[in-house]
């Protein structure tokens, strides 16, 4: 028995010895012809790595011929299988449109959108590819709406756009905790939670975003200077009744009603201050 697996072993072991003799032979020598042959023998074998190195010494030789377009796909589907997500949806994208007219296009469509979100990140780093899976989504289902992927391409673009809006929501709340060191984050902080609530419209961080943009507003009246105070206390009443409006119930409301009489003190003590100065002037100039 142990006889026939050890015989077993060595014909197992020849042939791989003479496929890899053959694939060498025809990787440095052979005809393009027999490259691309052995190219399609290794895709077909599942083994990616080796038909690319062949695909790439061959795309120059087909490019414009009917074979290209069988190439192209199976690169893009090789960079797929081998995990080079950012590869391929870059070719799966290109093949939509160098071949319109494909019988792969849809699938390469969805699987364009699918790498450009395998490429992602988490949320917390440079969103560049989950964008492009966002975009990629979102045309593929406008495109393609009777599609059998039609399905698992809405559950993609909902689980990207909880990404992406955990991102932005991240980074509001990264410029409101960093203010104190740089008054000018204040500002950035409500235009980028103002920003989350405009690009993702009901979005589930809604309530929180108008809260803590508001009490960025709020912080910031306190450290401006009186003169600017009046404008900066408009702008963040704004917020506070957009949170009562919007969230009659909100669990934020005790908290925001207290800072929204902070900054009714401070109207009136400005108010004040300013009607005095206006009279101060007033009385120079009957002088």
């Amino acid at each position: 028995m142990q006889k026939i697996k050890n015989l077993a072993y060595l014909v197992l072991f020849t042939l791989l010895l003479s496929s890899c003799g053959e694939y060498q032979k025809v990787l440095n020598k052979g005809t393009s012809e027999e490259q691309y042959k052995m190219a399609v023998k290794m895709y077909e074998s599942q083994n990616y790595s080796k038909a690319l190195r062949l695909f790439d010494k061959i795309t120059p030789i087909y490019r414009g011929k009917p074979q290209m377009e069988r190439i192209k796909f199976m690169i893009a589907q090789s960079n797929f299988n081998e995990k080079n997500y950012g590869i391929a949806a870059y070719n799966f994208d290109r093949f939509t449109k160098d071949y319109l007219k494909s019988s792969k296009k849809e699938e390469a469509a969805f699987l364009s959108a699918y790498s450009y979100k395998l490429a992602s990140p988490r949320f917390s780093i440079d969103p560049t590819d989950t964008n492009k899976a966002l975009e990629a989504f979102q045309s593929f289902i406008n495109t393609y709406p009777d599609s059998d992927k039609i399905d698992e391409a809405n559950t993609h673009y909902s689980e990207i756009r909880l990404k992406l809006e955990k991102k932005y929501f991240e980074i509001a709340k990264t410029y409101y905790r960093t203010a104190d060191y740089d008054l000018r984050n204040y500002k950035a902080a409500i235009k980028a939670f103002d920003n989350l609530l405009e690009d993702f419209l009901g979005t589930k961080y809604k309530e929180e975003a108008i809260y803590y943009s508001f009490k960025a507003g709020h912080d910031f009246v306190l450290k401006s200077y009186d003169r600017r105070k009046l404008e900066r206390i408009s702008d963040a009443t704004e917020d506070y009744e957009r949170l009562k409006k919007s969230f009659p119930e909100s669990k934020y409301l005790e908290d925001a009603n207290e800072m929204f009489a902070t900054l009714q003190k401070e109207k009136t003590r400005v108010d004040a201050l300013v009607a005095k100065q206006a009279a101060l002037v007033a009385n120079l100039q009957k002088k």
